[in-house]
């Protein structure tokens, strides 16, 4: 009860927490890229744009006082949620039923060496990591559930958000 009465007085702080939230998990996502050696796969790297998207609106949406802009920028903060979490449920549900044969990507080295800059760069952007692969779990989650769950509980909160300021009306 406390925290819906803190939506409907403090809506700005909120906004900045879920903003906060996902810069968190883009740089764990970075340490599990660039510290523990996991390729993201192209269903990541959406996820992550997702995450950039949930992050930028809702840290626009907390800089100012106003209906409008919360609901404006909450709202496009709620499509890339309602976005990554479809995403992340995709990847899920490959995770648990594998196609016989899984290609997401290509070696990153291989597209640069290969391929002209003006082309190798959008594939560098897909990814190279296996969609199917769980390479990384918590609390027997993979990456894609744990984001998928994410993406749920802020899609929730914004919803929330937005009951809350329609009723404090």
């Amino acid at each position: 009860m406390v925290l819906l009465n803190w939506m409907e007085t403090a809506p700005r702080r909120v906004l900045a927490l879920i903003s906060a939230a996902c810069v968190a998990m883009l740089a764990f996502g970075m340490y599990l890229q660039y510290g523990q050696g996991l390729e993201p796969c192209p269903m990541c790297i959406v996820q992550r744009y997702a995450l950039i998207g949930v992050a930028v609106f809702t840290g626009i949406a907390s800089l100012r006082r106003g209906r409008g802009w919360l609901l404006g920028w909450g709202g496009l903060a709620l499509l890339s949620a309602g976005f990554g979490a479809f995403v992340a449920a995709r990847q899920s549900w490959l995770q648990w039923n594998p196609p016989e044969i899984a290609t997401c990507g290509r070696d990153f080295y291989g597209m640069v060496e290969n391929y002209p800059l003006s082309r190798a760069i959008p594939m560098i952007f897909r990814g190279s990591g296996d969609c199917t692969a769980i390479d990384w779990t918590f609390l027997g989650g993979s990456i894609a559930n744990w984001s998928f769950i994410c993406f749920v509980v802020m899609a929730l909160a914004l919803v929330a958000l937005f009951v809350r300021q329609r009723a404090a009306r």
